[in-house]
């Protein structure tokens, strides 16, 4: 039995310990006249979850995966993943978004006003 998860423990530390982190939601670069609700694709996938997409990956170190197309249905996305869902074969991707060359969906994009300013 492995014990590396006793008491909960990570088997590993943070490479960052202290203080505040920005991250995409409170990193503020532009000064304080720049104040709107930026687009990621986090946020334009979470708008559209549901939908059928496909998604064309590269996976550089791979030469059975170099470029790979995941067919499915939006059903998660966060910062640095997608979770797709196929209904034809059952099976469910994990998607990180650094191999993510682009999405193309099969109806129109759903998007937000408050990504863009002056809009």
């Amino acid at each position: 039995m492995n014990n590396n998860f006793v008491n909960n423990a990570f088997p590993g530390n943070p490479l960052y310990s202290g203080g505040n982190i920005p991250n995409q939601q409170t990193a503020n670069t532009a000064g304080p006249d720049f104040n709107f609700e930026q687009s990621y694709i986090e946020n334009i996938l979470r708008l559209n979850k549901g939908k059928q997409v496909q998604v064309y990956a590269s996976y550089p170190d791979s030469n059975e995966w170099r470029d790979k197309i995941f067919s499915g249905i939006i059903e998660q996305s966060g910062r640095d993943h997608l979770i797709l869902s196929d209904p034809q074969s059952g099976d469910w991707y994990l998607i990180l978004m650094i191999y993510v060359n682009y999405i193309r969906f099969d109806e129109r994009i759903i998007s937000s006003s408050e990504f863009y300013p002056n809009n």
